[in-house]
């Protein structure tokens, strides 16, 4: 059973009495299984948050088709604390600003509402291409528009249980008197600054201390004001847990920086329990997205960006990539490696169980990577692999339909030409932005390469027969070109790498190419004749 339709499953156990369906129409007619995942729009939002999106929005998709009513809710939070300058902005600009919730800060561009906005309307498009349709919303309107004045008031009148529970759950010892509240300074605004030193049921008084952090300066200010109606935070663990009882959260998953013993999530989930009285949503664990063995940070910007990484895949792919490992399971995403190869072969080869009808994960994977407006018209086609198009993409003086016709070793439909063109489009991105050099080809067509006059007399020997072989055949077959270069290796008794180094050196000016025999079956045949005949005499 595919990881999500599992995880659906015990979702439903979980949840069997909120969960009722109506016997005539199939309908819930029960309460909504509230989905929820979040980001802080601290920077550029990096590939590795999309994975987050993924597991959350797949299970509400699979619950959709199961008709249980549901809601995924997605959080830009953009009233944490600026507490960390992208590397990529103007330090001049941005530092004064540093402390201040996120929302508050001025947009980099000078256009979008503010500095969360900026960031979070991006990904928030990239959600959508995706496919996938959360309602999205703002943690600044849940503390602005009050919705969280009672989970605050809660959370001061425990103070001392909550402290309690850092020290049990995580080891942190908070001094005694801390509350679990930071105020916006009513002078600066910054609210990473300001230290509350106590609450008297109306308000809470604070200072904002010039040196409470090493990230940011507070200006001295002391001051008393109401904690409500988006005058103050909680601590990120404590209002982690609030939202689960303030938005009544069924089902939220963590990432595995979170979810370890003493963790993040352990001590929410405490909370939720002694202090906001609920019990924690349904937890799905899930590993790291990575690229290049790597956890990527939104201010420090390393990794890829959500955004080039979605206008390097189609959306098919890019959801591909995010669903078909199980959540406890690490992605690790090499753009510049052989990765997006790969992954379209693995693409491929699911897509031949769904279009056989085999059953199994392979079939419903595959479905399930296609955006649900995308499933209604998954049309059967001829998929070549994506290697070959990038490859065909970079010989000027080839027809590509003509080509994958061969490999096909039939005529194309309107549907396979539609997949030619769309693969080579992205093939095209890939090449420019991330293909490593053993994917760049140029055909040396003026003159022999340099390294090619170079050979040994065993390589020009079997270039030698390899040029009678392709004088003797009117038409090439790439399959039947790959045995002969296979029987002349046997023959000469000569090393695979010398062999191919030949053949690639004689034709690209490199030691390394596409598959030889494929290779030079699409090749001008009196260019290839000619070059081979160059080169043995040379």
């Amino acid at each position: 059973m595919f990881w999500a339709d599992k995880i659906a499953e015990e979702i439903k156990n979980e949840y069997r009495d909120k969960i009722v369906l109506q016997a005539d129409s199939g309908q819930a007619k029960g309460e909504a299984i509230i989905i929820r995942d979040e980001k802080t729009a601290s920077g550029k939002i990096h590939v590795g948050s999309l994975r987050g999106v993924a597991i959350h929005g797949i299970i509400s998709e699979v619950l959709n088709e199961q008709n249980i009513k549901n809601k995924f809710l997605y959080e830009i939070n953009d009233f944490d604390v600026m507490d960390g300058l992208p590397v990529y902005l103007d330090r001049e600009t941005f530092l004064p600003h540093m402390g201040k919730p996120l929302c508050n800060v001025p947009s980099p561009d000078g256009k979008a509402k503010n500095y969360a906005e900026y960031f979070g309307q991006e990904f928030i498009k990239i959600i959508e291409s995706l496919g996938f349709k959360p309602e999205f919303y703002r943690s600044s309107d849940l503390y602005k528009t009050g919705e969280f004045n009672e989970a605050i008031k809660t959370a001061l009148e425990n103070a001392d249980k909550i402290r309690e529970i850092y020290k049990k759950i995580s080891g942190a010892d908070k001094e005694k008197g801390w509350l679990p509240i930071s105020m916006v300074c009513q002078n600066c605004g910054k609210i990473g600054t300001t230290k509350a030193i106590s609450f008297d049921d109306k308000e809470v008084e604070y200072i904002c201390e010039e040196n409470y952090v090493e990230w940011a300066k507070g200006c001295g200010y002391r001051g008393k004001i109401s904690p409500f109606d988006g005058n103050a935070k909680l601590p990120w663990k404590v209002e982690w847990a609030a939202k689960f009882s303030v938005l009544d959260v069924s089902v939220e998953g963590a990432g595995k920086d979170h979810s370890t013993k003493g963790g993040a999530r352990e001590v929410a989930d405490t909370i939720s329990r002694e202090v906001f009285k609920r019990k924690p949503p349904f937890d799905i664990k899930y590993e790291f997205f990575q690229v290049g063995g790597k956890k990527m940070s939104s201010s420090k910007g390393a990794g890829s960006s959500a955004k080039e990484i979605a206008d390097s895949l189609p959306p098919e792919i890019f959801r591909f990539l995010l669903l078909y490992k199980e959540p406890r399971q690490v992605i690790d995403f090499i753009p510049d490696g052989d990765t997006i190869p790969i992954l379209y072969d693995n693409y491929d080869k699911m897509a031949e169980d769904y279009f056989t009808d085999r059953k199994g994960d392979y079939k419903r994977i595959f479905y399930l990577s296609h955006t649900p407006q995308q499933r209604a018209e998954i049309i059967k086609r001829f998929l070549p692999r994506f290697s070959q198009i990038a490859f065909l993409a970079q010989m000027p003086h080839i027809n590509i339909s003509q080509e994958v016709e061969k490999i096909k070793a039939g005529k194309l439909s309107d549907e396979d030409e539609s997949e030619v063109e769309y693969r080579t489009r992205y093939a095209l991105k890939w090449l420019s932005v991330y293909a490593p050099e053993d994917y760049k080809f140029e055909l040396q067509t003026k003159e022999i390469p340099l390294k090619a006059k170079e050979l040994g007399e065993k390589q020009k020997q079997a270039l030698k027969i390899i040029l009678d072989y392709v004088s003797s055949k009117d038409v090439l077959d790439g399959q039947e070109l790959h045995s002969k270069l296979h029987e002349i290796k046997s023959d000469l008794k000569i090393e695979p790498k010398e062999l191919f180094s030949a053949i690639y050196l004689s034709f690209l000016g490199k030691v390394s190419g596409p598959k030889a025999g494929w290779f030079l079956s699409v090749l001008d045949k009196k260019f290839l004749e000619k070059r081979l005949n160059e080169v043995v005499s040379s």
